[in-house]
């Protein structure tokens, strides 16, 4: 095994593995993950069939600017929400013309934000027609959450993808 291959998430790997099997392609809506879910995918070695890109959109006003995240949705749920995790997924497979979206929003911390604590962050995976979220409630310093919220979405992710193909 090569130091490369000693490097890549097992997570980031599966996912991979996933949508290779379901002949699937993928793009990434980033917030609290600012580009790390997008990053950990590039670490596996043929990441390029199926890594479209993905979008970092730390600010409010991006994800309704580049997602398309309607402004009204973001005004009654705020912008940590399942309604806007939601719709970040879907513009992200949208604009890319991915078959898979995935979408992270939440706080990292060290503080609280829209009145959430730290850990506090919901994911979303887009595929099929379907939009899967989960709401996490991670412990951990700001890294710690920013890392457990990639490992989280990878995983909703191969499980969506698996239960397609059955």
């Amino acid at each position: 095994m090569s130091d490369a291959e000693r490097h890549v998430p097992p997570d980031a790997q599966e996912l991979v593995e996933a949508l290779v099997e379901a002949d699937a392609d993928v793009a990434t809506a980033e917030s609290l993950t600012a580009g790390l879910v997008a990053a950990t995918l590039a670490e596996v070695p043929g990441s390029s069939e199926v890594l479209l890109g993905g979008v970092v959109t730390y600010a409010v006003a991006a994800k309704h600017e580049v997602l398309g995240v309607p402004q009204d949705l973001l005004d009654a749920y705020g912008a940590i929400s399942e309604e806007c995790v939601r719709a970040m997924a879907e513009g992200a497979r949208e604009r890319f013309r991915a078959d898979v979206g995935l979408a992270t929003t939440g706080v990292a911390g060290p503080a609280g934000s829209e009145g959430h604590p730290p850990g506090y962050v919901w994911i979303a995976v887009s595929e099929g027609g379907d939009v899967h979220t989960e709401l996490l409630h991670l412990v951990g310093d700001r890294q710690q959450v920013r890392n457990d919220t990639v490992r989280h979405v990878m995983a909703l992710a191969v499980r969506a993808l698996r239960d397609r193909v059955r």
